[in-house]
């Protein structure tokens, strides 16, 4: 279940990308289709059963992914669902939720 399951994918063997082409050693670069994703709303975040977390020193996106999903790379869907950017944007003190059943966050993120 990667997050780019459903999008188009774009066959790159274009003059522009020839130099990148040589430099990696390959003949096309896969690109994919931008995703349209949106925030949820708060009507959507009450529908989802979720947890708090009291964010602290040392604290990271990636440890909390796999702590509740048993999956490092799905950090990003606690990110989003926070509204966060980045880990920089959390600051000290601060209670996230961390969405506890993984296909109902997609499904209201828009992804799956």
């Amino acid at each position: 279940m990667g997050r780019y399951d459903k999008y188009k994918v774009l066959i790159n063997d274009s003059e522009y990308y020839k130099p990148l082409r040589a430099e990696r050693g390959v003949k096309r670069i896969l690109h994919y289709e931008t995703p349209r994703m949106h925030n949820p709303t708060v009507l959507q975040r009450m529908q989802i059963t979720s947890t708090k977390h009291l964010w602290k020193y040392g604290d990271r996106l990636y440890k909390l992914a796999d702590q509740y999903y048993g999956d490092s790379r799905y950090w990003w869907i606690i990110a989003w669902y926070n509204g966060f950017g980045t880990e920089a944007d959390i600051y000290n003190g601060a209670v996230i939720r961390i969405p506890l059943n993984i296909e109902e966050a997609l499904k209201v993120l828009g992804v799956v």
